[in-house]
């Protein structure tokens, strides 16, 4: 008996798992993907298959030859534009499809705090949207960068942190986009934020001339100067988009 085609949720909570999962390990032995497809009741082969033919409609990607099945599907690169559309949509319903498959709560599934507080209502569904989006956007950038901040190396997933290049108070469209996202430990990341170094679009370190007044100490200057003019490490996935980084180097950067 032919198996059957896969359907829109599973597709949707495929590619979420495509979006949490480093590259290199997108295999069939890989405990999550395993998991995943004891849910959906596919083979894991099928399911790694599936991440696989994801995989080939990023750009990214494509620059490094990967492909998947030749042919592939339609409904794969439907899913693939739905999440690029509107992230902020998908990646909630992709929870929500999770923990219906599941049986367990979104909160859960998504890996944050449960809401205690008073908040009833409309209020507390827009909290727990926004938590399990900034979760899923989280695990997302972390995933494409397979943990390792794209300056220095650092792998320690403690001191990573999951920036945006254009602030999530300013543009709300990207908020979820992983184009927008980018790895960094925490001193780096605070130092982006602030303006104080940048990343030009063609991914090249600068720092400021309000920072290089500082760099007056060998503590201080062995954690910057070093990075000045390299080139980052480019994530796996989700390249940052070069749009953003221009908005960054034109409105945040302290020139």
């Amino acid at each position: 008996m032919s198996r059957q085609n896969w359907s829109r949720e599973e597709l949707i909570i495929a590619f979420n798992l495509y979006c949490k999962t480093p590259f290199a390990k997108i295999n069939a032995s890989n405990k999550p993907i395993i998991d995943l497809a004891q849910i959906i009741g596919r083979s894991p082969s099928a399911l790694a298959l599936k991440l696989v033919n994801f995989a080939r409609l990023d750009p990214a990607l494509q620059q490094r030859g990967i492909s998947g099945m030749s042919h592939g599907s339609k409904a794969e690169i439907s899913i693939w534009n739905d999440f690029n559309n509107d992230w902020d949509k998908l990646a909630y319903e992709s929870e929500q499809i999770l923990s219906k498959y599941t049986g367990q709560s979104i909160e859960n599934i998504s890996g944050i705090q449960q809401v205690q507080f008073e908040l009833k209502g409309k209020d507390r569904e827009s909290l727990i949207k926004t938590r399990v989006n900034q979760n899923f956007f989280m695990n997302t950038v972390l995933a494409s960068y397979d943990y390792h901040c794209c300056i220095t190396g650092i792998s320690v997933p403690e001191l990573l942190v999951a920036g945006h290049i254009i602030p999530w108070s300013i543009d709300k469209e990207n908020r979820m986009n992983p184009l927008n996202g980018i790895c960094m430990n925490a001193l780096h990341d605070k130092a982006f934020d602030k303006g104080l170094i940048t990343i030009t679009p063609d991914y090249i370190i600068r720092i400021s001339e309000k920072l290089e007044k500082h760099i007056d100490k060998p503590s201080s200057e062995s954690f910057f100067l070093p990075y000045v003019n390299t080139k980052i490490s480019l994530p796996h996935r989700f390249l940052p988009d070069k749009r953003f980084l221009e908005y960054h180097n034109n409105e945040i950067f302290i020139h």
